[in-house]
C-alpha cells in the first residue's frame, strides 16, 4: 500500500472534510517546560501553591509542581488544531472533561481526536458543525486529559476561508 503525496499547498480540513470515525493523530509532541507552567499559572491568576511553590508540593501526594490542568486542555487543544479546526470559526463548547493522570514538567504531550458527528449550521451556511472527542497522550502513553469539543468550521467555499496571501508586487530578484 503506497501513502498519498503530500498536498502542495496546506489549508486544513474543511466542514467538508470530516466524516464520523475520522481519527487524527497530532503530528508533532509538545514538552512542558517548568516555564510553561509558572507563566500560565501567573497569566490566570491561578493561586494555587501545587502549580508554583515546589516546597509546598513535595508534602502533596504528587511530590513535586502539577501542571496547570487548564494548560494542559490548551495545549492537547493546540495541538488537535492543525487536523480539526485550522479552519474554525468559533469554539462551541468543551465538555466531559477528565484528568486521569497528572502532568509534570518535563511531560511530552500528544493529541488524538476522533470525529463523533458532523452537521449542517441552521444559522450560518458558510459553515458547518463539528463535534468531537480528543485526549492528550504522554510520553508514557498514558491518557493525561479527555474531553468533547464542538466547533463550526468554515465550507471550503466560504469567503472567509480564502486564501489571504497578498499578491508579490515585485518579481523574484534572485
Amino acid at each position: 500500500m503506497s501513502a498519498e503525496p503530500a498536498a502542495k499547498t496546506w489549508r486544513g480540513r474543511f466542514f467538508e472534510d470530516f466524516d464520523p470515525g475520522d481519527l487524527f493523530r497530532s503530528r508533532i509532541g509538545r514538552t512542558i517546560s517548568e516555564a510553561d507552567n509558572t507563566w500560565f499559572t501567573c497569566l490566570t491568576m491561578n493561586t494555587n501553591q501545587v502549580h508554583f511553590n515546589a516546597e509546598f508540593a513535595a508534602g502533596t501526594r504528587f511530590g513535586k509542581p502539577l501542571v496547570n490542568s487548564c494548560l494542559t486542555l490548551a495545549l492537547v487543544t493546540g495541538l488537535s488544531v492543525p487536523d480539526t479546526s485550522e479552519n474554525g470559526t468559533a469554539n462551541l463548547a468543551w465538555t466531559d472533561i477528565a484528568l486521569p493522570n497528572p502532568v509534570f514538567a518535563g511531560d511530552t504531550l500528544w493529541a488524538e481526536s476522533e470525529i463523533l458527528e458532523t452537521r449542517e449550521s441552521r444559522s450560518d451556511p458558510e459553515v458547518g458543525i463539528v463535534s468531537l472527542r480528543t485526549r492528550g497522550v504522554n510520553q508514557r502513553g498514558e491518557t493525561v486529559i479527555e474531553f468533547k469539543r464542538s466547533f463550526m468550521a468554515y465550507r471550503r467555499g466560504a469567503a472567509q476561508a480564502q486564501p489571504g496571501f497578498p499578491e508579490p508586487a515585485e518579481d523574484w530578484r534572485a
